[in-house]
């Protein structure tokens, strides 16, 4: 980040309706380098009090503009050594507030490549060109073989009409005030057209509701767009976006028809032309690549809040975990976990056909459950999952055993993958897969930071999108929600520790091999002992760091060693140590926390402080509910229309929900369907892993589709009738 622009710092104030002194507060920590996290949790006073999602967007807007201002520094270079620059040039260059403003501006000064207008412009067109432009009263034809050219291949005077249309077409294309009306023509009131490929009615059937489709583009939701646009390019859809012509060259002849001579009937042809070979790809360019920049923004928005959901999903914790990575012909392979996630012991079970040996894996599940001292058993939810669900329900165990799916999407890309053979040398990707499982119920957040967001399975078009912002938006995500539980830096895996505010891939490493070298960290302090982890990185991760060994309980906490000194100090306040201080509801109730505000730490921080005191090193995260699925549903064949049953929504989209009831194919709640009013974002009525009822609408076996309602479901329950679909 370039030194800060007080041009910017306004700019975005006036956008987002951010006080500017936050904004400028927020851009300075940005550019020394610390995170968002750290940021938002220890620089309240700083920023007043900004939260992670408006640090983030003063992030991208302030890289937007300097990408803006990278773009104006090239565009004013390039005039300049053409020797064009004006002083009036110059300064609308420096005036333009948007990308395009600026590149209509240069549009005239760009290197072009032979166009028809300078093949004309060669051949000396140009001079007619410009009497015809004028519109004056004169006889165009006779003008025109005042043009005409043998050696410059002019042989006629149409010919030499021709060629003066096609630098006036160029001259309308080029014009600032045309690009800009008939681009806002285009915002405002385009027509996205949808139509199948020829010869393609058949293979593309799955884009059948787009083969004759059309809709105000600017009204079009992100995830139609989106659809229609991987139509497109897979080569089963045509599409096209315009306007209505009449509007378009209504506008264009306002500002270029003077009369209806016959020069002005020569510029109505040629604005006709500039309008539909010029004008109308270029700007359906730009618009197409709007729609698809503010679909990929809410598909990416979309993606980013499903994969918080599920980072933050409920822990088990630490507890002896039985995970099986169910299967048929292949068996289930089984994993014994310790309660740090430790492998304890493989092996494989056959109690489905073909094999069917199911009393001798019910056996051995319920020795290997005596035997390790197993606490709970973890069931991959893929194929065969709701059969080893159903056999293991069936064991009788001495105690209280439960028994989990474990949405295993994903597990099978992180046993192939070099971390996983890292770990796991000696075993195939079967048991790596299992132990994943396992290690997911215990933990979801520290074994899905393993694995690649997008091979999670909870985005909306995610191969689609634009790559790099979605990949910013989930490290933003994961850092987030791995800062907001924090980190136990003596058993964190090397991922885990990757993503603590100022640690990265070099000091995670780093804190690896001195864990190996020295045993466990003792204190936040002996941080600094750690290879390359200097000052500034001690700053920012200090806070999310927790070390459950450390003789002091502030380690133990989010309480920032920076402020250390103020704890003490109001345990002595009251003539208590620290550690009283945490312990005695009554004594901190004592504590009077504006004798302690100063100049660097203000009220946010203290009250902040105060609740960590309160409960010290929690858990964010929601406490640990057991769910099961219907027993008697395990295929689509045994779904009726009008059946209640419970699931878990897996998937959140800008259409619905999907949920999962049990049988290996989720069904679609839509949008219409999720509330007994109406719903504007379906992430405002239910949440990634939510334990939900939902009424069977239909079922289509062939297609391998399941339509479902949550409304009215408590009426149903109740014996009264559904409510008619309000949306």
């Amino acid at each position: 980040m370039k030194n800060i622009s007080h041009l910017h710092i306004n700019q975005i104030s006036s956008s987002t309706g951010i006080p500017a002194i936050g904004i400028e507060k927020t851009a300075l920590l940005l550019k020394s380098g610390a995170t968002i996290p750290f940021i938002s949790r220890y620089r309240k006073e700083m920023t007043g009090s900004l939260d992670e999602v408006q640090i983030t967007i003063i992030r991208d807007l302030l890289s937007q503009l300097e990408e803006l201002d990278k773009r104006r520094e090239a565009i004013i270079s390039s005039v300049d050594e053409q020797g064009l620059l004006t002083p009036e040039l110059k300064k609308a260059i420096q005036n333009a507030r948007t990308m395009s403003e600026m590149e209509d501006l240069y549009l005239p000064y760009r290197p072009k490549r032979k166009t028809r207008a300078t093949v004309a412009i060669a051949c000396g067109l140009e001079p007619l060109a410009k009497i015809i432009m004028s519109q004056k009263d004169i006889d165009v034809l006779k003008k025109a073989r005042d043009f005409i050219d043998i050696e410059k291949e002019v042989g006629t005077a149409e010919e030499a009409l021709t060629g003066a249309r096609d630098i006036m077409a160029e001259w309308i294309n080029e014009n600032i005030q045309a690009r800009a009306r008939i681009r806002q023509l285009m915002e405002r009131n385009a027509l996205i057209n949808s139509h199948v490929a020829k010869g393609k009615e058949t293979e593309g059937q799955k884009y059948e509701t787009y083969f004759e489709w059309q809709e105000k583009a600017g009204e079009a939701p992100s995830h139609r767009i989106l659809a229609m646009f991987r139509g497109e390019k897979e080569g089963f859809l045509k599409i096209q976006i315009s306007p209505e012509k009449e509007a378009a060259h209504s506008i264009l002849e306002k500002l270029f028809v003077k009369n209806d001579g016959a020069c002005a009937q020569q510029v109505q042809m040629a604005l006709q032309d500039a309008y539909k070979r010029l004008l109308l790809p270029s700007l359906e360019t730009e618009i197409r690549n709007m729609l698809k920049e503010k679909a990929d923004k809410k598909a990416i928005r979309v993606f980013g809040e499903n994969l918080r959901q599920l980072l933050l999903a409920p822990p088990l914790g630490q507890k002896r975990i039985l995970a099986i990575d169910p299967g048929f012909r292949t068996g289930c392979k089984m994993v014994c976990l310790d309660e740090e996630g430790r492998l304890l012991h493989n092996e494989t079970i056959y109690p489905h056909p073909p094999a069917g040996q199911k009393g001798p894996a019910m056996a051995k599940i319920h020795s290997l459950v005596d035997a390790y001292r197993t606490d709970a058993i973890a069931i991959g939810n893929g194929t065969a999952g709701r059969e080893t669900e159903n056999l293991v329900r069936r064991i009788r165990f001495d105690r209280n055993i439960i028994a989990v799916m474990v949405n295993e999407s994903g597990a099978s890309v992180y046993s192939a993958s070099d971390l996983a053979r890292e770990e796991f040398p000696d075993y195939d990707v079967t048991v790596r897969g299992a132990v994943s499982i396992g290690r997911r119920l215990a933990d979801p957040l520290a074994e899905l930071v393993k694995i690649d967001p997008k091979s999670i399975g909870v985005g909306q078009y995610q191969h689609d999108v634009d790559q790099k912002l979605l990949k910013q938006a989930l490290d933003d995500v994961v850092m987030s929600c791995v800062n907001a539980v924090g980190v136990e830096i003596n058993t964190a895996s090397k991922q885990l520790l990757n993503y603590i505010s100022g640690i990265g891939p070099v000091l995670a490493e780093s804190i690896i091999e001195f864990r190996n070298t020295h045993g466990p960290v003792k204190s936040r302090q002996e941080l600094l002992n750690i290879p390359r982890l200097g000052a500034r990185a001690f700053e920012q991760s200090a806070g999310f760091i927790r070390i459950a060994q450390s003789k002091n309980p502030l380690d133990k906490s989010a309480v920032h060693p920076e402020s250390y000194d103020l704890v003490t100090q109001m345990a002595n306040d009251l003539g208590a140590s620290v550690g009283d201080l945490i312990k005695d509801k009554a004594l901190r109730k004592k504590i009077r926390l504006d004798q302690y505000i100063t100049k660097e730490r203000g009220l946010p921080t203290l009250e902040d402080i105060m609740r960590e005191l309160d409960r010290p090193g929690r858990d964010p995260r929601q406490k640990f509910d057991v769910f099961s699925f219907d027993q008697n549903i395990t295929r689509m064949e045994d779904l009726r229309e009008g059946m209640v049953l419970p699931g878990i929504v897996t998937n959140i989209t800008a259409f619905g929900a999907f949920v999962d009831v049990g049988i290996h194919q989720d069904g679609l709640v839509h949008i219409s369907e999720l509330a007994g009013r109406f719903v504007s974002d379906p992430a405002e009525v239910v949440k990634l892993n939510q334990k939900v009822q939902v009424r069977v609408l239909s079922v289509d076996i062939d297609r391998k589709r399941i339509s479902l309602s949550m409304k009215d479901i408590a009426d149903l329950q109740n014996g009264k009738p559904a409510a008619k679909n309000s949306q």
